[in-house]
């Protein structure tokens, strides 16, 4: 099975070929009709040819799958790079002005394919540049064309050089922006998988309390049935019965079952909630440690509500993990507000940040542990600041991590 991991479509490089033939065919014409250079116009025209031929075929293909694999976008590239290699050595070599477009394959490669694949098309275009600068079908020029030994050492360098430093520029800024897109992807799916268990948990609430009521009748029912004196003296319809109750106690065990699930009791209650209880739900949700809480309100005051979101479960779980998982012995707790905005600042009495990671924290793939991905606070961030929140990052003078998160206040 071929796995498709970029995004290069046949369509788009069907596109770009045709671009390259049109420009080919129309170079070569110009020059040796009008300009009245000589050069193997027959053998370039072949050249050309082959190229449509194949890019007629890979239409057809596009018909069938407009998607690539690496392996066969690569090849895809590969020919274009050989097609213009072989066109330059057929017209004058690395003297043909148009030799810079051997950079064009390589940028396509470094933007999309894995670095494998980028590192042997630039190795396969260096070596074609050596062989263009010393191997080619010279110019007939109507002038005199003669150039240093030096200059053409020097041009052959600096194409490779560019070659080089292309791909390199290139495939950094690509591979940043690929692990983006895919941080944020593993976001909202990471969300979706949230919303979807709290839509369960809405679900399962919705059903024990809807259930309960006709439950309750059954029971009723059932029990006046039993007390009857002609169903006493009916040993079948007494067995009937009593069956009917063992069921009908076994639905009762099920609901209360799904009433004790903590995960399960997002009804209206949860509509609004306020921070310290939701603080509560995740701790206990991810405590395997047997961390200490402790929880301060600096106001005697009642503390106020918030709108319940399941991107401010999600962030703020995301971060009290974090903390717990570099917790020693205890978690402390701080909540605050005013007439705007809720402050909580969560400290662990860990090892805090590493001095190095400071600049790094909040993007994705930058964990303090080898093992891991770094996306929860990456995750925990975009959520939080796209509720109009902010979240900042520092070490206490103690040992430990200290993190402070602002919301919004919905009273």
């Amino acid at each position: 099975m071929e796995y498709f991991s970029n995004n290069i479509l046949l369509s788009n490089l069907i596109k770009i070929r045709w671009i390259a033939i049109g420009g080919q065919l129309c170079a070569i014409l110009l020059v040796f009709f009008y300009l009245k250079i000589n050069f193997p116009i027959i053998a370039c025209l072949c050249i050309i040819f082959l190229s449509v031929i194949i890019n007629i075929y890979s239409f057809f293909i596009n018909k069938i799958n407009n998607y690539l694999s690496d392996k066969k976008a690569f090849y895809f590239l590969l020919f274009d790079t050989m097609q213009l290699g072989i066109l330059l050595f057929l017209t004058g070599g690395i003297y043909n002005p148009f030799s810079l477009l051997l950079i064009a394959p390589l940028i396509i490669s470094a933007s999309y394919l894995p670095i494998g694949y980028s590192i042997g098309l630039l190795f396969l275009s260096v070596c074609g540049v050596f062989i263009i600068s010393n191997f080619y079908f010279p110019i007939n020029w109507s002038e005199t064309f003669e150039v240093p030994k030096f200059f053409r050492y020097g041009l052959t360098l600096s194409l490779i050089i560019s070659l080089i430093f292309l791909s390199i520029y290139v495939y950094l800024f690509a591979n940043s922006s690929r692990r983006l897109s895919q941080a944020l992807l593993e976001t909202r799916l990471a969300l979706n998988n949230q919303k979807k268990l709290s839509e369960i948990g809405s679900l399962s609430a919705a059903a024990v309390h809807e259930l309960s009521t006709p439950l309750n009748t059954i029971f009723l029912v059932l029990n006046d049935l039993r007390n009857e004196e002609s169903v006493k003296i009916n040993y079948d319809i007494k067995a009937e019965i009593d069956l009917l109750k063992l069921q009908a106690d076994r639905c009762r065990n099920i609901l209360l079952t799904l009433s004790k699930n903590p995960e399960n009791l997002k009804n209206n209650f949860f509509d609004k909630i306020t921070i310290s209880n939701l603080i509560k739900q995740n701790f206990e949700k991810f405590n395997n440690k047997n961390i200490e809480l402790r929880m301060n309100l600096t106001s005697d005051e009642e503390e106020p509500l918030i709108l319940f979101k399941d991107e401010l479960l999600y962030g703020i779980g995301n971060i009290i993990q974090n903390a717990i998982q570099h917790a020693v012995f205890i978690l402390i707790v701080d909540i605050s507000w005013d007439e705007n905005y809720l402050a909580i600042i969560i400290e662990d009495d860990g090892g805090g940040f590493k001095n190095e990671l400071f600049d790094q924290i909040g993007k994705p793939y930058i964990s303090k542990q080898s093992q891991g991905m770094g996306l929860g606070i990456f995750i925990a961030k975009n959520l939080i600041e796209n509720m109009g929140g902010s979240i900042s990052f520092k070490n206490k003078k103690e040992s430990g991590a200290s993190v402070e998160i602002k919301i919004k206040r919905v009273i």
